[in-house]
């Protein structure tokens, strides 16, 4: 390490032996990332992120992602050796209980995280989101006189973060657009947690990312070479056209007799007798574990005055701003605060009794006047938007270089977009949605996943809910993704019935604050039911669609386009002397968080004949029902035909539903003899 300066030297093994410690302190984890990666990380912080310490969350400044969240004790010492609110003992705990030192970065749980990572990809792309969300601010508030939105995101990634195709589908995104503040730093080590790279990983990867529109930049020694890392870092901060990619060719555990450039150092501990021979290996004179020579940390927290003085210089730039512009002011304040205006509901659509519409055609309207009044709302959808009716008519397209619109054009590219969407809601500053076909959450789940573990507000439409999409057929017919979706915590579902349950549920879904919400939409057109019920209903998750002529009888419970099917049984049923109250159930989650006294209103425990009545799988229908209940559903998937063909081949009819509700009845009677 001779072609370090001495407080190069120190800081970057400070940063080494750190991580090693807590890493064999825990018995569980990854040193070979922060061995090997720990001269670009010290180069980046030292000398270019513009952070503060101090207040780790102010507007402006750089976001830093580490995708490759594996080797989170890398960024764990660093936020502790550049001053951060993390302390040896919090290092010290690394993997344990309730510690701020979780086995991969939590956003929320350790100061200066700013994304939770580990599944590989997932980073990288929440980056894209970031980078986006910059460039959509800074084309929002700042001014020719003020500069308000001016930083930079990077990423360091893996090489498996760049294996993952949902780490493709986002940078191709990312050079379309010309996302020029956006730099990875490439850990380009040649060893993934199997072994060495030559088994799976050959490809050209700075052609492909020249491929995808990036600038690329190469560093053949990463283990020593500050200087190149420093003008690579340099030279992509300078291409404000394109995204960069730093190839930086490094040693995974570095300074590791016995394991450095293997695989051994990735997922394991080094054992004790080998963290004692990396010590002497790198010149560490100190022998006691999770030591830090004051001088390395005196020196390192010396670089973060760059932060400071930025921090202090926007706040009177804001100051400035501000005066200048108090409208602007006022909406960056409700924007980050994540608060909506005043008036931000007052011009939703009313819909026409007599003139059935679907609950898609219906979410898009709304849409278009819930945009109208929040300014930093934007969004978009997989390629799909004349038919999941997302797109904001006049509001142009967000697009590489000129007039940054607020439609996001992702293209069929529905991983991404829901990691994407995450970074924006990470950033702050805005809101954000998504959409696409209902079946195809699948290839977002995991983004949805995290975004509910994160509590970040998105809105993700879907629409063609069901069979009732028709003759595309079975590939495209959603059948168990309600089920999963409502398996998944934190997260409302809401699956409206018409045109005026879509239009709470849009309101419901703006309203959440640390939570993702699943709009799900349907293809064909559905009658628009009473507005107050819907208006009053939603909101609980459960609410009463149709009253019995008497003490109800039987319940009959259903979602979405069902419900009209529970309308028409009822009222043979009542025909038939049966007292029948139907109950539209768009979100159990909502109903869920109701007082028992508000779920006895609608669902009354003396009245156990029920049905179920939706077109998907009966899978947590049990619980609404109870044993005595029945189940129109859905479990076997569906058919190319057209809609209403399939609902009558698959069993959605009255009769079925009428046959069910008699079944309950009778099961219900024997029970009580």
């Amino acid at each position: 390490m001779s072609a370090f300066s001495p407080s190069d030297a120190l800081s970057i093994n400070a940063i080494r032996v750190l991580s090693m410690d807590a890493v064999q302190h825990a018995n569980s984890g990854h040193p070979g990332l922060p061995l090997g990666a720990a001269p670009m990380a010290y180069v980046l912080w030292h000398r270019h992120l513009v952070h503060d310490p101090a207040d780790p969350t102010w507007y402006d400044r750089d976001r830093f992602v580490l995708s490759a969240g594996h080797g989170s004790m890398l960024l764990y010492s660093l936020l502790h050796l550049f001053g951060y609110d993390l302390s040896l003992d919090d290092i010290r705990a690394f993997r344990t209980w309730d510690s701020r030192t979780p086995g991969h970065p939590e956003r929320g749980v350790t100061p200066g995280v700013e994304a939770t990572t580990g599944p590989l990809g997932q980073g990288s792309a929440n980056a894209v989101g970031m980078a986006l969300a910059e460039r959509f601010l800074a084309e929002r508030f700042n001014t020719d006189e003020h500069t308000l939105v001016d930083h930079f995101t990077y990423a360091l990634v893996s090489d498996g973060d760049l294996m993952e195709g949902l780490s493709g589908e986002a940078a191709s995104l990312a050079g379309h657009l010309g996302l020029g503040k956006l730099i990875y730093l490439w850990d380009d080590n040649l060893v993934s947690l199997d072994g060495s790279n030559a088994m799976h990983f050959t490809e050209d990867v700075q052609r492909r990312y020249e491929a995808y529109g990036w600038h690329v930049e190469v560093v053949a020694d990463g283990d020593t070479d500050l200087e190149a890392i420093d003008a690579a870092l340099t030279r992509a901060k300078a291409e404000t056209g394109r995204p960069s990619i730093l190839c930086v060719r490094t040693t995974i555990g570095y300074g590791s007799p016995n394991k450095a450039g293997s695989s051994d150092s990735h997922g394991s501990p080094l054992g004790i007798d080998e963290v004692s021979a990396t010590r002497a290996a790198l010149g560490w004179e100190h022998a006691d574990a999770f030591f830090v020579p004051e001088e390395a940390r005196e020196w390192m927290q010396r670089s973060t005055q760059r932060g400071v003085d930025a921090r202090q210089a926007w706040n009177r730039t804001r100051d400035a701003w501000a005066n200048a512009n108090p409208e602007l002011e006022a909406e960056r304040r409700l924007a980050w605060s994540g608060l909506l205006p005043d008036g931000w509901d007052a011009e939703l659509p009313d819909f026409a009794p007599d003139k059935p519409i679907a609950t898609r055609s219906a979410g898009g309207k709304v849409l278009q006047a819930l945009a109208k009044n929040i300014p930093w709302l934007f969004g978009g959808d997989a390629d799909l938007s004349g038919s999941t009716k997302t797109y904001l008519a006049g509001a142009e397209d967000f697009r590489s270089g000129g007039h940054v619109g607020r439609n996001i054009r992702y293209g069929v590219r529905e991983h991404a977009m829901g990691a994407i969407a995450n970074g924006i809601a990470y950033h702050g500053g805005a809101r954000t949605w998504t959409a696409t076909f209902f079946t195809f959450s699948d290839y977002m789940r995991p983004a949805m996943r995290l975004a509910a573990m994160n509590h970040l507000p998105i809105v993700h439409v879907f629409t063609h809910d069901s069979i009732g999409l028709g003759e595309d057929g079975p590939t495209h017919q959603p059948v168990e993704h309600l089920a999963s979706l409502r398996a998944m915590p934190n997260t409302v579902v809401i699956r409206p019935a018409d045109a005026n349950e879509t239009k709470a549920a849009w309101k419901l879904a703006l309203k959440q604050r640390d939570r993702p919400t699943s709009l799900v939409f349907s293809r064909q057109d559905l009658p628009v039911l009473d507005a107050a019920a819907a208006a009053a209903g939603v909101p609980e998750g459960a609410y009463i669609a149709a009253e019995a002529s008497r003490a109800p009888e039987v319940l009959l419970l259903a979602t979405g386009s069902e419900v009209h099917l529970a309308l028409a049984a009822r009222v043979r049923l009542e025909s038939e002397g049966v007292a029948t109250r139907v109950v539209s159930m768009p979100s159990w989650e909502l109903f869920e968080e109701q007082d028992l006294a508000t779920q006895e209103a609608v669902l009354p425990r003396q009245v156990a004949a029920r049905v179920a009545v939706e077109a998907g799988v009966s899978l947590g229908w049990r619980r609404w029902v109870g044993d005595a209940g029945e189940l129109v559903t859905l479990d076997r998937f569906g058919a190319s035909a057209p809609a209403e063909v399939l609902f009558e081949q698959l069993g959605f009819t009255v009769d079925a539903v009428c046959a069910a509700a008699r079944t309950t009845l009778e099961r219900c009677a024997l029970s009580t003899n």
